[in-house]
């Protein structure tokens, strides 16, 4: 980690009940804190993943009148026209891209690493799977959208990424994101990368939460995108 985020706490870690061959980067959303999601994937862990949740820098948020909190870039807006936090998502992405380089050189490969988070996570999380030449093992998206959109080229299909599996995963009583984001996103997505490697699954009553069917869906996903070697 660098830039501003020298100051984080070390991220919450799931060790791998045994050796690991796999990891899971998870990030979590606006105000949270890495703990709570690294709590959830205790109940679905697969023995040889490590799961490491991120915490995210506190810093001033302009939707919630410049209270500051953990956030891993400004957030102004929440309608699709909003203006972005350009300069701190970009920053913020370079920096798990540096907590994805620190697993390769623990050993595990890029490609046996899924991405992930939650709302404001899932974002950057996508952001940063689409703009990275590591190639990964997978995305988990989760109750998010995808920031920047307009800055992604048709070229981007010759990312590193263009061949990734994506799930994505929104409820569809979410009052915060709501579940038109999930669709439009999922659009783009199919443009960018194989439309065929693109799950988009949604929740009836689930709000801006995750569930115990969501979290089924999540843990399957890993074990096929991450099987033990």
């Amino acid at each position: 980690m660098c830039g501003n985020s020298m100051s984080v706490p070390l991220p919450a870690i799931l060790p791998a009940a045994r050796k690991a061959t796999a990891a899971v980067i998870f990030l979590h959303g606006l105000g949270d804190t890495g703990h709570g999601w690294a709590e959830a994937f205790a109940g679905i862990r697969t023995p040889h993943v490590k799961y490491i949740c991120p915490h995210a820098p506190i810093k001033p948020v302009t939707l919630n009148m410049g209270m500051s909190m953990p956030s891993w870039f400004d957030i102004i807006g929440l309608q699709t026209d909003a203006e972005e936090d350009e300069a701190g998502i970009k920053q913020a992405s370079e920096n798990i891209k540096a907590l994805i380089d620190q697993e390769v050189k623990n050993g595990i490969p890029s490609h046996r690493i899924v991405l992930g988070g939650f709302s404001q996570g899932g974002a950057l999380s996508l952001y940063t799977a689409l703009t990275t030449q590591q190639k990964l093992g997978g995305v988990v998206a989760l109750s998010c959208w995808l920031p920047l959109r307009n800055s992604f080229p048709q070229a981007s299909r010759n990312s590193a990424n263009n061949e990734m599996h994506v799930l994505q995963c929104h409820g569809e009583a979410d009052p915060l994101v709501p579940v038109m984001f999930g669709c439009l996103t999922v659009e783009k997505l199919k443009i960018l990368c194989n439309p065929s490697n693109i799950i988009f699954k949604t929740y009836p009553r689930m709000p801006h939460s995750a569930c115990p069917e969501e979290m089924m869906d999540i843990k399957q996903f890993i074990e096929k995108q991450l099987p033990p070697i």
